[in-house]
């Protein structure tokens, strides 16, 4: 959460800020920027998205140097005197993550008068105050370490150097790219695609001193270190919306391509290649975080049912803090989307820490996630921008699929993997506006299913609070009885997934308890049959889960449009979670 961008470089303004635009799914409670000119430190900030803090801001093209953030509040309400940059003394600064001790921090420093709420100032503070102990700023983050608990990534300029930016950080992501003229650092890629591909990723502690015609890079006991450049093969165009309203929809319509690029770069000639071998585990714990644990939940459903290996699905925000029993031939698999996410990157750490095997599967190339396990399969999935994940989902669940192919692999599954994006393309086609007016008019939504049909439930309620508003909850069909039916009267409505064949039928029954006590009921289904008050209708096939899918996210898509919501940004939610 929070996206940082710092540049030294020619129209350093506008190239920060451009930057930060493709941050802004990082946190949008409020953004600033600070610049020098005229030698002279100038800080602008504003309450909300990033366009509000454009409307007053002076693109002087004479300004080389210039750091910027945009913010999802942690410390402190959303206000100017909160937002970043942060000025204390000497030392502005701009800063992601959370700092654990930073009401200790505070007490020593009571030679400052601070205003804000935040973490970050006390940085700021406590870096002037070493600097002026020290002045020296790379001997100063490099003390900084030893002295702060938790997580940041920090931009920094100092009165005393203003040619320079210096940055450090630790469990929070930081990169930085670079040509022959300039160097940005950022949060993430899609920050740096307007000035370069080229970009080194940067580990925890690692310092950085930046000038307008060299780079230095040092780690925490200032040796100088050498890193592997990294080239991103896209550019820019790759995060624009290609005239489509939102992203979101966008990344829906983007579906069938990726599915199709994965299989073909993980199926040829019908067998499954350089995918990890699950084969020689008794049991398989995955670990994820929102949309990718619903991912995992469609994991364990194909990998029970075709590699007959024992799956459990756990959310990573539990699972750090509970007891472990393991044994040496369980595997864990940790799904993150940014492979940034803050509690999976903890939940990882721990079953290393237990020497045992773990696989990533992520969408970014060489993020933290991907570079603390032991193994990693990439979704390629390509830049998603929207907050509310779909196509990022599709592609873990396709993943996970075939991890389970790779055991067992069923060819009639695999014949028909290819011809499931022509079905996706089918259905993303299709108008959902009807069923869309009928959900906005509801404040209470129930989604019901059973097994698979179930975890679908999960996903499709989750899209629909997402990015709606609209309360919705998600329940096994099989539990109503044992609770929720009291619930049930002409003011909520029911969302009913019945998909699978084995069992649909006692889900009808389900359904018709429903009924008769007066709620309404929308089945996206499967079967013809007249059981509920209106009906998407989904052709069967053995891989319904990722037809199923499609007419979900696109329900949630329409009814968040009618109830005017902001689709690709919704209220207090950031795309990337890097904080607990």
């Amino acid at each position: 959460m929070c996206g940082i961008v710092g540049y030294i470089g020619n129209n350093a303004i506008k190239n920060t800020i451009t930057g930060l635009k493709n941050l802004e799914y990082r946190g949008y409670d409020s953004s600033g920027i600070a610049y020098i000119k005229n030698n002279k430190v100038i800080i602008k900030k504003e309450v909300g998205r990033i366009d509000n803090l454009l409307t007053n801001l002076d693109y002087d093209n004479s300004v080389n140097i210039a750091i910027a953030h945009t913010r999802w509040a942690t410390h402190g309400e959303a206000n100017k005197t909160n937002a970043h940059p942060h000025k204390v003394g000497k030392i502005t600064l701009v800063h992601n993550g959370i700092i654990e001790n930073y009401e200790k921090l505070k007490e020593d420093l009571t030679d400052y008068s601070l205003i804000s709420d935040t973490d970050t100032e006390v940085i700021a503070a406590l870096i002037d105050k070493l600097y002026n102990k020290y002045s020296d700023m790379k001997l100063v983050l490099s003390k900084v370490t030893n002295l702060l608990k938790g997580s940041y990534a920090l931009a920094i300029i100092n009165d005393d150097i203003k040619d320079k930016m210096f940055a450090i950080r630790k469990d929070s992501p930081l990169i930085v790219g670079y040509d022959n003229k300039s160097t940005i650092i950022a949060s993430d890629i899609p920050a740096i695609l307007h000035v370069t591909k080229k970009y080194y990723l940067l580990n925890n502690y690692d310092i950085l001193e930046i000038s307008s015609n060299k780079l230095n890079i040092y780690d925490k006991d200032l040796n100088k270190i050498v890193k592997e450049e990294n080239t991103y093969d896209a550019d820019s165009t790759t995060i624009s919306k290609d005239g489509y309203e939102h992203y979101m929809l966008k990344e829906i319509n983007e579906e069938p391509d990726i599915f199709k690029n994965i299989l073909d770069k993980y199926i040829i000639n019908d067998k499954i290649v350089d995918i990890y071998d699950i084969s020689k585990y008794e049991n398989i714990e995955i670990v994820a975080c929102g949309s990718a644990t619903h991912a995992g939940l469609i994991g364990k459903y194909y990998i029970e049912n075709l590699a007959s290996i024992k799956t459990s699905v756990y959310y990573a925000s539990e699972y750090r803090y509970q007891k472990h029993i393991y044994n040496q031939k369980t595997l864990v698999i940790v799904i993150s989307q940014s492979g940034e996410t803050a509690d999976t990157k903890e939940a990882l750490k721990i079953a290393n820490e237990a020497n045992l095997d773990t696989l990533a599967i992520v969408n970014v190339y060489k993020s933290s996630i991907a570079r603390l396990a032991k193994n990693v399969i990439y979704t390629h999935a390509k830049i998603e921008v929207a907050v509310a994940t779909t196509k990022a989902y599709m592609a873990q669940c396709l993943i996970l699929l075939l991890l389970a192919l790779k055991v067992n692999p069923d060819k009639t599954i695999i014949n028909e993997l290819h011809n499931i994006p022509n079905i996706m393309k089918k259905y993303i086609k299709k108008d959902y506006k009807e069923i869309a007016s009928v959900i906005s008019n509801y404040d209470h939504i129930f989604y019901l299913g059973r097994l698979v049909d179930y975890y679908l439930a999960l996903e499709g309620s989750l899209k629909l609070k997402e990015i709606s508003y609209i309360h919705s909850e998600a329940y096994p069909a099989g539990e109503l009885k044992h609770g929720t039916i009291s619930l049930m009267d002409n003011n909520v409505l029911v969302i009913a997934i019945v998909t699978d064949n084995k069992i649909k039928d006692k889900t009808i029954s389900n359904i018709k308890e429903i009924t008769a006590r007066g709620a309404k009921v929308i089945a996206i289904t499967n079967d013809n049959r007249e059981f509920s008050d209106y009906k998407v209708l989904i052709e069967d096939n053995i891989l319904i889960p990722f037809i199923t899918i499609i007419p979900m996210q696109l329900i949630a898509y329409e009814v968040a449009k009618i109830k005017k919501c902001d689709i690709d940004k919704p209220r207090n939610l950031a795309k990337s979670v890097t904080v607990e």
